[in-house]
């Protein structure tokens, strides 16, 4: 009988690494999972698949083995009726049906150490007795694929992770291996015919320009390959940046938008609600994808570790996925309207090509128009100012395009979303810090607008297709455009919409109240 992949590594000499050294690789982007967040996920599932013992559980991306423990502590009560003998119970859970890919030689000791109760399953101290010293949980360091400073499986760049054999490379076993790279793991892993994909795999490599939407995601690749291996289920917890789309993830947003196979989803729009203490912007969330189902997805909304609103959806109702159930409510009622949306008013970015490190000068010189830029008021030459949209010699709303704050809410749990909103004259140009909502002949018409951009209304159903901070000319589909010869205000607009006392109690329970910018 042909050796299997894993086999063949199980016969490699493991050495015993200096577990500081290990420990000074670990990548800032490795979130530990809460078990209390594991179980959640874990009760997502079918629970009669823990009284199942054909079932079999593959982590793919192990950090400390917290996924595997608690599936093993659900086997070893819903597998008594069939092995009543608890060490045979053991051995056919740890053998049979739980298995795991460590994410780095550190994290797989640490699994190794909460599955089996010990680092190395061949030793005396492991509950489970095993003829080698990884068990089921595999690591094996990889290399990327260089091509043109980029790795072609996973995008890192190879200026900070080319490094040597002393370092850990990042290259993640599981999203490192297809029918043309590494094709002995990729067999394995077919072969194995896994039931269960679940976990929280890494969400994104440094790509040396930067943190959070400007490094290069990684979460979509481990649900990717996951697909690609066919099982009944995968869960896993992941950034909710996917929902808008971004950087490398157009693709896989519509790939799982148009999906009918999501059963479950549910969202932390504050990522503190799900891992204390991280940040993440645009918030967590966790989904079950199911083979063998196919219809809407049941959406729960958590704040505060608190369920908040539960409902039953398609995810693509709309170009932007609307996290909020209680939001979708109210769009719908502002669609049926069917009116004309703001994105057909506002331009495009950096509309008068004037990049954000221009300040302008001090002093006026003839024919010079009016700055706004990073550093306030100023002066700029006319001839540094590409009129695109012929709006220079207009009233113009602007408005800053990164939203004030980032994209999570204050200490109170509500959003400004603007940080920044004016009205500027003739004459008057902005560099690409800020973004032109609309322009106008007269400034009474400008001065409308911007009461209207003021109110809760418009900021609310701008931040519903926000997750992350930039804000730009797709981001106001939800926001109706209106009369600008007349101002508006918050009670004008619930009035004309018909919104309910609840509607608004929600609204202004989310948005800040905006002072004069």
């Amino acid at each position: 009988m042909e050796e299997s992949f894993f086999d063949k590594v199980h016969k490699h000499d493991v050495h015993t690494p200096d577990v500081l050294s290990c420990l000074a690789n670990l990548s800032n982007d490795e979130v530990f999972t809460p078990p209390n967040l594991v179980n959640k996920v874990l009760d997502a599932l079918p629970q009669e698949l823990f009284s199942n013992p054909d079932i079999k559980f593959l982590d793919p991306a192990c950090k400390t083995g917290v996924f595997l423990r608690e599936i093993a502590k659900r086997l070893l009560v819903g597998l008594e009726p069939v092995y009543p003998n608890l060490q045979e119970r053991i051995d056919h859970i740890f053998h049979k049906q739980l298995f795991g890919i460590a994410i780095t030689e550190l994290t797989s000791l640490l699994s190794r150490r909460s599955l089996y109760c010990s680092k190395y399953p061949n030793g005396k101290y492991s509950i489970s007795s095993f003829d080698s010293a990884e068990g089921n949980i595999f690591f094996k360091k990889m290399p990327h694929l260089w091509q043109k400073g980029k790795c072609l499986l996973c995008g890192a760049a190879q200026s900070q992770y080319d490094r040597g054999d002393k370092f850990e490379t990042y290259a993640y076993n599981f999203i490192h291996c297809s029918e043309e790279y590494n094709k002995e793991l990729f067999k394995w892993l077919k072969d194995m015919k896994f039931d269960v994909i679940i976990g929280n795999p890494p969400y994104q490599l440094s790509d040396g320009g930067g943190t959070g939407d400007s490094a290069t995601p990684l979460y979509h690749l481990f649900v990717q390959q996951a697909k690609r291996l066919n099982p009944r289920y995968i869960t896993m917890i992941i950034p909710a940046r996917w929902y808008a789309g971004g950087k490398g993830l157009e693709e896989f947003r519509n790939e799982m938008l148009s999906s009918r196979h999501i059963k479950y989803l549910v969202d932390f729009s504050n990522s503190a609600d799900c891992f204390p203490g991280v940040t993440i912007a645009g918030g967590i969330c966790y989904f079950l994808w199911q083979r063998d189902f196919c219809g809407d997805c049941k959406i729960s909304n958590v704040v505060q570790n608190q369920i908040t609103s539960v409902e039953t959806r398609p995810l693509n109702e709309y170009p932007f996925f609307v996290r909020s159930n209680q939001a979708i409510g109210i769009i719908r009622k502002i669609k049926n309207k069917r009116e004309e949306d703001m994105s057909s008013m506002v331009h495009s970015r950096n509309c008068f090509k004037i990049y954000s490190n221009e300040i302008g000068h001090s002093t006026y010189t003839k024919g010079d128009f009016i700055l706004y830029s990073l550093k306030g008021r100023s002066y700029i030459s006319a001839k540094k100012i590409v009129d695109r949209d012929r709006i220079a010699d207009k009233y113009k709303v602007i408005i800053t395009k990164a939203m004030s704050g980032g994209n999570k809410p204050s200490s109170e749990g509500n959003y400004l979303i603007i940080s920044s909103l004016k009205v500027i004259s003739p004459k008057e140009v902005c560099t690409e810090t800020y973004l032109c909502v609309g322009d106008f002949n007269n400034k009474e018409e400008a001065l409308n607008l911007k009461s209207y951009i003021s109110t809760s209304f418009f900021r609310f159903l701008l931040l519903q297709a926000l997750t992350s901070i930039n804000i730009s000319k797709d981001k106001f589909i939800f926001v109706p455009l209106q009369d600008f010869t007349q101002e508006w205000t918050d009670e004008k607009l619930y009035a004309k919409y018909g919104l309910s006392q609840d509607e608004i109690a929600f609204i202004e329970s989310m948005i800040k109240p905006m002072e004069d910018k």
